[in-house]
């Protein structure tokens, strides 16, 4: 069954070492999307709305929805940017 856990937070509060962590305790099958990997390196996006790492965040988490994954969505995810995106995954999850 696919579950998901979103980590949310200040920029050095941790996010990222808690993701790791999670991903090392459960071990396979954890996915770990990351803000930061997605919108700055993949894409090289702004922080700004409608931004392209917003449908590949949910693209990519859906897909370990569909792969009965734990997945686990980490960074700032600042409300009005991301909000709806995260809110529609926490109803598919």
């Amino acid at each position: 069954m696919a579950q998901l856990v979103i980590i949310r937070g200040n920029s050095g509060s941790g996010k990222t070492s808690l993701a790791k962590k999670l991903q090392n305790h459960f071990g396979r099958r954890t996915l770990v999307i990351s803000q930061d990997l997605v919108r700055r390196d993949m894409l090289k996006e702004k922080v700004e709305p409608d931004n392209l790492s917003i449908s590949l965040t949910e693209t990519i988490a859906r897909y370990g929805h569909e792969h009965d994954m734990l997945v686990i969505v980490e960074g700032f995810y600042e409300t009005d940017i991301y909000g709806d995106m995260l809110e529609r995954l926490r109803q598919a999850f």
